[in-house]
């Protein structure tokens, strides 16, 4: 079986990330969602409620791919977090070439950790590439209409959090 990993904050998950896991699904047998904790970034949702939106957007796309495709939440470093899973690619979306420069060094880093695990760098469609989950987060948080980059569930959702 082949397991394939797609390792984000997803706070919150955008149709930038669904266009890359729906994509992702055609080349895996089984894709793991590796929803990192990082602290450091401040998330707006908690870890449980980026898990439960994964999961309800990945429903339709499960469906429509025949592949399974499951939430996992990591704190360690992404190789161990693969190595967890039974994965043996790591998918990484890229929206810009300013994204390469990064996502090639972590890719080095973690052949060097681990040669066995290969890295797979899909592009965004274009009409999501200028899609990031801050920038939505920000279009939401003074009152722009985020509905182009989410789901309504995810608008939901983020509307009820920033009115808390």
């Amino acid at each position: 079986m082949r397991v394939g990993l797609y390792p984000g904050t997803f706070d919150p998950i955008t149709f930038g990330h669904t266009d890359i896991i729906r994509r992702s699904a055609a080349l895996v047998d089984k894709l793991v969602i590796g929803v990192a904790i990082n602290r450091d970034k401040g998330p707006l949702f908690t870890l449980e409620e980026r898990v439960s939106m994964i999961e309800a957007e990945c429903i339709a796309l499960s469906e429509q791919t025949g592949t399974e495709i499951v939430a996992h939440p990591f704190e360690n470093l992404l190789i161990h977090c693969a190595q967890d899973v039974g994965a043996q690619i790591i998918v990484r979306g890229l929206r810009a070439v300013a994204d390469f420069e990064y996502e090639y060094q972590m890719v080095g880093m973690n052949r060097s950790l681990d040669n066995s695990i290969e890295t797979v760098f899909l592009m965004a469609e274009a009409k999501h590439q200028a899609i990031a989950s801050k920038l939505v987060k920000e279009i939401a948080r003074l009152g722009g209409d985020v509905s182009k980059f989410v789901t309504p569930r995810v608008e939901a959702a983020l509307m009820r959090r920033l009115s808390d």
